[in-house]
């Protein structure tokens, strides 16, 4: 995988775990946590794309380039 494309999930992996981190602390996933014991289907989906999306990232960057 190129080391940029790596590069570039490695960052909006961290930005998509970000933005469910803040999605966690907001007033709806508050009424959603108090209701079903769960936060919002948002926050989850956010959170677990942000998870794997830097997991690839992080794997692109640590392999060893082949040798073409």
């Amino acid at each position: 995988m190129n080391k940029l494309v790596s590069l570039v999930l490695l960052v909006v992996g961290i930005a998509l775990i970000v933005s469910g981190v803040a999605a966690s602390d907001s007033i709806g996933s508050d009424f959603s946590r108090f209701f079903t014991g769960a936060p919002t289907d948002k926050t989850i989906w956010l959170l677990i794309g942000g998870a794997i999306t830097t997991a690839v990232g992080a794997t692109g960057l640590a392999r060893k380039s082949g040798s073409r």
